[in-house]
């Protein structure tokens, strides 16, 4: 897994090397030598330029993308076959978040890694997934291919969500699209639907029957009334 702060996730207290030594020394019955030796072909895979001289570098000692791109060599280390990235360009600059997508990108095909992605950046989703699923109040509301959300999304959260980013091809004078009231804390599992407070398609059967993740006409499955077949 590759955390969003990789400077709360790795130790503080303890050089690189240390840690990813830990990461092979606990999966594979192997030497220090050839784990020093695995971990500088790692490093040196995810982007990490003369690898060797940072093996005895602390955290603090590195930029926030090297760190980061020693989190995904921590993660590759124990050769998994799926890999959660949670928000992982989060705390980087725009510039180092391109860099650490394209890695990304990159180590899938090379490793036939099955990535999931958390992450709130809709440009991200956009440039790095196949299939999509669209989250509200801890649910799923829409789950689909990439091109077929952001071109014909069903759910009306969704709809909105795609509204609310900034285009460039828009008149400067147009207001940005916002979703109305504002995300309610649960206190317990929602019977009905999550979304129904805040939804302008919301109908009399919102407040009554509790909408199920089902197939839509577009192939999308999609939790809404509006959608679906509910006889």
């Amino acid at each position: 897994m590759i955390f969003q702060d990789p400077m709360t996730s790795l130790n503080p207290y303890l050089k690189i090397k240390t840690q990813l030594m830990e990461v092979l020394t606990n999966t594979y019955s192997i030497t220090k030598k050839d784990a020093t030796n695995k971990i500088i072909e790692m490093l040196n895979m995810v982007g990490i330029a003369e690898p060797e001289s940072r093996l005895n570098s602390y955290p603090h000692q590195i930029s926030g993308g090297m760190r980061q791109r020693v989190m995904i060599a921590m993660a590759l280390l124990s050769n998994p076959k799926l890999l959660i990235a949670d928000e992982p360009t989060t705390a980087l600059d725009v510039t180092i978040q391109s860099q650490i997508l394209n890695l990304l990108a990159k180590l899938k095909e090379k490793f036939k890694l099955s990535i999931v992605l958390v992450t709130h950046d809709l440009g991200v989703v956009a440039n790095l997934c196949d299939r999509v699923a669209i989250f509200y109040g801890g649910k799923v509301v829409e789950v689909g291919d990439v091109f077929t959300i952001f071109n014909y999304p069903c759910h009306p959260y969704t709809q909105a969500l795609l509204k609310s980013i900034p285009r460039v091809d828009k008149e400067r004078k147009e207001k940005l699209s916002i979703i109305p009231g504002t995300p309610k804390v649960w206190k317990e599992e929602p019977k009905l639907c999550v979304f129904k407070d805040r939804c302008v398609k919301k109908i009399t059967q919102c407040e009554k029957i509790a909408p199920k993740l089902l197939k839509s006409n577009n192939g999308n499955q999609v939790s809404c009334l509006l959608e679906g077949n509910y006889e």
